[in-house]
């Protein structure tokens, strides 16, 4: 029985080496590449997807994906037109089915697709109005919601001036800068992005994995969530359907309201360069509009592929606040549909600015 087992298990093993062996032959025998020989395209091009037959195959059909996504069909050898127009930026993970002789092999490549707008329109604003903000918010979400301003706080960086402070969820007077109610966190909870859908107040958390849900009449907390994803939690907007958070990279994540799941991402790319650090977000007239951290700027983002559009530099408001050794940078966008302006502010800013946004 001994003798019938190791036979048996030394057969298995021929086979599976065999099998091995098998697909060891098949790698090579055919390299997938775009006939412009290139690993870099924009949007405004096509890549024309080919097939290397190393080994002289008969080839019987291809099929060609991007991104797992089927971008072709083809029989023998043809090449395949990708147009790149309504993809999202960023890297394209290319791969090609091909069925030869009673077999399939597969070949795989990998493209970067940049946006085709070298450089982004510089938008220039018109100062409205200033108001008071609390110097010790150290603001992470801006949102106007029925008329009534929203603002999400984290704990601060720093303590030399004593204004580190507990992250919070506020209702705020925005004219006077009163505040009409407020939520605290415990201090090891970091208060992130903020965004209103369905008079529900969504809150991010940095590092700690989980974000917070309230009613935004009376800010009683609805439910907790945890992040699908360990990333962290930066910037929030909606669309009035999705939600739309940041974690300090060049990504943005759809979120599911119902679910909290993400259902995908776009890269934020400006010509051929990522843009990393994307923090606050505020959806306007169907596009993003997000702080880059850092910056004192604010880039329009197209929510469908990516592309940085336009971008407001708004480092000139940060000599109007008073100087400080915690003072912080610009972040906070919160869009007033009435006036179609934008109230913008920043970390431990003890003003708020009313701007309106001109070519």
């Amino acid at each position: 029985m001994k003798n019938y087992n190791l036979l048996s298990f030394i057969l298995l093993a021929v086979l599976f080496l065999s099998c091995e062996d098998k697909e060891k032959d098949k790698s090579g025998l055919f390299l997938l590449n775009t006939t412009q020989s290139k690993a870099q395209f924009s949007t405004d091009e096509k890549a024309i997807l080919t097939i290397s037959n190393t080994k002289n195959k008969t080839i019987d059909s291809i099929v060609y994906f991007a991104n797992d996504k089927k971008v072709g069909t083809v029989t023998g050898a043809k090449n395949v037109e990708f147009t790149l127009t309504d993809e999202k930026l960023g890297y394209q993970n290319l791969k090609a089915l091909v069925y030869y002789e009673n077999d399939y092999a597969e070949a795989t490549y990998r493209i970067e697709l940049i946006s085709e707008i070298k450089e982004p329109k510089l938008l220039k604003y018109t100062l409205v109005n200033t108001y008071p903000h609390d110097i010790k918010a150290y603001t992470q979400g801006l949102e106007f919601y029925r008329d009534t301003l929203y603002e999400g706080t984290g704990n601060g960086a720093g303590n030399t001036t004593g204004l580190k402070g507990i992250s919070s969820l506020r209702k705020t007077n925005y004219k006077t800068g009163e505040v009409y109610k407020k939520v605290e966190h415990p201090e090891e909870i970091f208060g992130e992005g903020i965004t209103i859908l369905n008079n529900k107040v969504y809150q991010l958390t940095w590092q700690n994995l989980i974000g917070f849900i309230y009613d935004a009449d009376t800010f009683k907390e609805i439910k907790r969530f945890n992040y699908s994803k360990r990333i962290q939690g930066w910037g929030l907007c909606n669309n009035g359907k999705m939600l739309y958070q940041s974690d300090g990279t060049e990504k943005i994540y759809f979120l599911n309201p119902e679910t909290l799941q993400i259902e995908g991402n776009i890269n934020v790319y400006s010509g051929a360069n990522k843009i990393k650090s994307v923090n606050e977000l505020e959806w306007i007239n169907g596009k993003i509009f997000g702080n880059i951290y850092q910056r004192d700027a604010i880039a329009i983002i197209n929510p469908t592929n990516g592309a940085v559009e336009a971008v407001i530099n708004l480092a000139e408001l940060k000599k109007k606040v008073t100087q400080h050794p915690d003072l912080d940078v610009l972040n906070g966008i919160a869009y007033n549909s009435k006036t179609k302006t934008l109230f913008v502010t920043g970390k431990n800013w003890d003003k708020m600015f009313e701007i309106r946004i001109g070519e």
